[in-house]
Parts: structure tokens; C-alpha cells; sequence
């Protein structure tokens, strides 16, 4: 059996002002920013494709795990005896689904099914690239 949980997608940080967030985590600790809205931002982390992603607003679960698909992943780990928090929504970049584990433990699934962000060099979105 191949492990459900693929790798950690992002650690999620929330921050009451974005660019006090980048001045903090990009100006100061070094961290290159991938790409941004207008209130998340995602920040490179060396030596992993996992992400350091400030937020204002959202869902406040520390960590998503990607999956190869949110709704396969939320319906096998419900049935290996977890629950569903959230059904399996869609996302910019594909799917998710916030399941807990059978002791309370929040986990984000997500998978990358519409591709990853395309950004100018500022880190504006410009659009997908697609899988």
C-alpha cells in the first residue's frame, strides 16, 4: 500500500498585516517570496518545495499535506477511521478537504490538480501552469 500522505504542500502562518509578515520572514530571516495575493504569500524554503505561506485571512490549520487527489485521499482516510471536517472543495490550484484523525487532529489534504502558479517577477499571479 502506498502512503496516503505525500509530503507537507505548505506551513501556514498567520500574520495581522501581510507586509509586516514579508518584512519580518523575506526582508529580515531571508526567505524568497514565490508568489502573493492580497493576503497570502508564499515564501521559498531552501532546500524543500514545501512552503512558508503568511496569511491574513483563512483557515488557520498550521500545515497542508498534498495528495495526489483531495476527494480519493478524504474518502480513504474517513474510511480508515478518520472523519470529514470539510468536504473536498476547490482551491486555485486544484482540490481540498480538512479531515480529523480519531483523536481531534486536524490535517488539510490537497492536491495540485489545476497546476501551480505562474507569477511575474514581483510574485503576482499571472496564472496556472498546467500539470
Amino acid at each position: 500500500m502506498k502512503p496516503l500522505l505525500q509530503k507537507p504542500d505548505c506551513i501556514r502562518l498567520p500574520v495581522p498585516d501581510l507586509e509586516a509578515g514579508l518584512g519580518f520572514y523575506r526582508d529580515r530571516l531571508g526567505h524568497e517570496l514565490i508568489w502573493r495575493t492580497a493576503d497570502t504569500a508564499a515564501l521559498r524554503l531552501p532546500d524543500s518545495d514545501c512552503e512558508l505561506m503568511l496569511f491574513t485571512q483563512g483557515p488557520d490549520e498550521p500545515l497542508d499535506w498534498k495528495v495526489e487527489s483531495a476527494d480519493r485521499a478524504a474518502d480513504f482516510f474517513v474510511g480508515a477511521g478518520g472523519s470529514l471536517a470539510v468536504p473536498p472543495f476547490d482551491i486555485p490550484v486544484g482540490r481540498a478537504a480538512v479531515v480529523l484523525d480519531p483523536w481531534g487532529n486536524k490535517l488539510v489534504l490537497l492536491d495540485l490538480s489545476k497546476g501551480t502558479f505562474l507569477t511575474d517577477s514581483n510574485g503576482n499571479i499571472t496564472g496556472l501552469k498546467k500539470p
